[in-house]
């Protein structure tokens, strides 16, 4: 075999890796197995392909280096972590230090099987030989693994954002890098307290402009992702559409079930709010509202009065009418009626649900108010909502929410293989 038939080889084998990863990454049979099916068939081709170059064409080091990352590479394709594969792959970069793509490479090996530092160690190692828009989102993404429950949290994710804006400055159009970055955003909300929806919104702003690279249409994570952030803004509509859309690209993931949580909540909510609450109840339960005592800094508002989103310095009084049990943990629902006797729908988000009781009157201070209309499946969902976010927010029965009510919401992006 000549020398340009032996290279040709090794690039037709290094193609063959690369069409198995975009299987990997953009294939999602309703069935698993169909997927893992494909990849041992195409891996075993891409083998087959590599080990018919003569082993007198990869003598030398370099050859050496790329016969033995590619078969690290290929090997390294599944979701589970194989020696085999992190063997080929070391040998690729004892023969090649330079070799970035194979440091890479290895580093998604270790991560597998949980050995996060030395993970690191490799994507600093490819990093070293150059910047590189993948290894930085690589290097971005394990940052975020490696926050998980330890002290400096914040420091960590900090170094994700900034690795993930790097990878972005490498490659303003790259939609992966995009969509890195709102996923550091995502986690970035939910360690530093989930208080700050700016970062949601960065978040949210960073998964369109990946949604803009054609390439990233196939990806189902993303539209999950995005779809995640709407509905902790309360941009339902947009987040029942962005978890259809994940659902039809990934029939595994749960986003299907998702659509159905969030249809059933808006089920109840709807048959709550035109159930038929007897005049005289709703009457005796708010005229004793107007009897409470605001803080005077503050200035008492109905619902009706209320501006879209923040109202500062304007309180709600209510009665709480309803705890509205639903299938997701965050936030807790409320129906609560006001002192005009108008019911309207309370979203509580950072405090248990020992906090606030049926029964109980409540003080809403600087209220976050939204006036919902939208239609899903050709039913039209129509109700007012005021938004708590902090315990600050909300007093009870007269008296301020204890501390010890406050919890934390916590999401991360988590690696996928």
């Amino acid at each position: 075999m000549s020398r340009e038939d032996a290279s040709d080889l090794m690039e037709k084998a290094t193609e063959a890796a690369d069409d198995l990863y975009r299987i990997r990454d953009t294939y999602f049979p309703s069935d698993p197995n169909d997927k893992i099916n494909k990849l041992q068939t195409l891996s075993q081709i891409a083998l087959n392909l590599l080990d018919s170059i003569p082993p007198e064409e990869r003598k030398l080091p370099t050859q050496r280096a790329t016969y033995e990352y590619l078969k690290g590479k290929i090997l390294d394709v599944f979701p589970e972590y194989t020696k085999k594969a992190e063997d080929h792959l070391s040998k690729a970069v004892k023969l090649n230090p330079s070799l970035a793509d194979a440091w890479l490479c290895l580093g998604n090996c270790i991560w597998k099987k949980g050995d996060l530092p030395a993970t690191r160690n490799c994507f600093n190692l490819a990093l070293s030989k150059g910047p590189n828009k993948r290894i930085l989102s690589q290097l971005s993404m394990l940052e975020r693994r490696m926050a998980q429950g330890v002290d400096n949290q914040e420091e960590i994710v900090a170094e994700s954002i900034k690795h993930a804006k790097e990878a972005i400055a490498l490659d303003v159009k790259d939609g992966n890098s995009w969509y890195n970055l709102g996923n550091a955003c995502l986690t970035c909300f939910f360690v530093t307290g989930a208080w700050d929806h700016g970062k949601l919104h960065q978040s949210l702003k960073a998964y369109q402009n990946a949604e803009k690279d054609e390439s990233m249409k196939s990806n189902p994570d993303l539209y999950f992702n995005c779809a995640t952030v709407n509905s902790y803004l309360e941009n339902y509509e947009r987040a029942l559409s962005g978890f259809e859309a994940a659902g039809l690209k990934d029939p595994c993931l749960n986003a299907a079930e998702e659509v159905e949580k969030m249809v059933n909540l808006f089920n109840k909510l709807d048959s709550l709010l035109k159930g038929q609450i007897k005049a005289k109840r709703l009457a005796s339960l708010a005229s004793s509202l107007t009897e409470v005592r605001l803080n005077p800094l503050y200035k008492r508002a109905t619902v009706d009065n209320l501006l879209d989103g923040l109202n500062k310095t304007i309180a709600i009084v209510g009665k709480v009418l309803f705890f509205v049990k639903h299938e997701n943990i965050t936030p807790l629902y409320y129906l609560v009626c006001d002192s005009n006797q108008i019911c309207f729908v309370l979203t509580v988000y950072s405090i248990n649900s020992d906090a606030i009781k049926e029964g109980d009157q409540i003080t809403l201070l600087d209220p976050n108010f939204r006036n919902n209309d939208f239609s899903w499946n050709g039913k039209r969902y129509q109700f007012r909502s005021v938004r708590v976010d902090f315990v600050e927010q909300v007093h009870v029965n007269g008296k301020p929410v204890s501390p010890h009510h406050s919890v934390r919401s916590s999401i991360y992006a988590q690696h996928k293989p």
